[in-house]
């Protein structure tokens, strides 16, 4: 898919801002289709199809986070939400609803393109070698196919989800701090952005039904970050293939840190 045919909805109530924005993101050879209403946004979300969502957080009509929730409710395209609102747990707030990122206003056209090219890569690219299907068990990852199964039932992941999950899974065992997360998944580096980390960790754990009491895949390693283990006991059946990476994960990955309990 090029950037050429790639739909992006742009919902922002103030229309200077709007079409500001809206000019800058079409400069880039993007189609926008923008609206300054929550309702409006919800109807048009439902009437065509888009590869990627700016979100204003204070909207007439209906909220950013009600327009965020319906969204959710029945897909996962990436979502970059805007808030006037400066405080960390306004912004953790729009990232827990669904949100994949997030730029606090007044911000530079230039670092919401980085960020709009950045998320659509993860949802349309894996640039990395990789297996097709990483199966733990109960826990299945359908890398090529953008799936993933928790006891053959489907769960519905955001980009930034599934991009979490097939990094830390991809080598088991292997510890990643949250800086590494942050450039690995979000696409950059910067500081201030470990708790969007956390905040999509906490929303990973609940849909796939991972107590962080007693986890059975993704571990808090404290004052580090987290590690991605299979449970004890997993067959791997008699795929070759299949064995040898998770023999090689084991091998390559980083030690567990002595600070880590299960």
């Amino acid at each position: 898919m090029t950037a050429e045919t790639r739909r992006i909805l742009l919902v922002e109530d103030e229309k200077a801002i709007r079409d500001a924005v809206a000019a800058y993101i079409e400069r880039e050879g993007y189609w926008v289709t923008s609206v300054g209403d929550g309702q409006v946004a919800v109807e048009e979300f439902d009437k065509h199809r888009f590869d990627l969502i700016v979100l204003d957080l204070m909207l007439p009509g209906l909220s950013g986070e009600g327009v965020c929730r319906h969204v959710r409710d029945v897909s996962d395209v990436p979502i970059i939400m805007l808030t006037a609102k400066g405080e960390v747990e306004d912004r953790i707030i729009g990232l827990e609803l669904g949100a994949d990122d997030y730029l606090v206003k007044p911000f530079s056209p230039r670092e919401l393109i980085a960020r709009i090219r950045a998320l659509l890569r993860r949802a349309h690219i894996e640039s990395e070698p990789q297996r097709e299907v990483l199966d733990f068990g109960h826990l299945v990852i359908d890398v090529s196919g953008h799936r993933v199964l928790v006891d053959d039932v489907d769960v519905d992941l955001t980009a930034s989800e599934f991009k979490l999950l097939t990094t830390l899974s991809r080598y088991p065992g292997r510890v990643y701090s949250r800086m590494e997360l942050v450039e690995k998944v979000l696409g950059y580096d910067f500081e201030g952005y470990e708790r969007t980390i956390d905040s999509h960790v906490k929303n990973l754990r609940a849909k796939l039904g991972d107590d962080p009491r007693t986890p059975t895949w993704i571990f808090t390693v404290h004052g580090v970050g987290y590690r991605f283990d299979f449970p004890k006991g997993v067959s791997l059946g008699s795929d070759p293939d299949a064995r040898q990476y998770l023999d090689v994960s084991r091998t390559i990955g980083a030690p567990s840190s002595p600070t880590d309990t299960r």
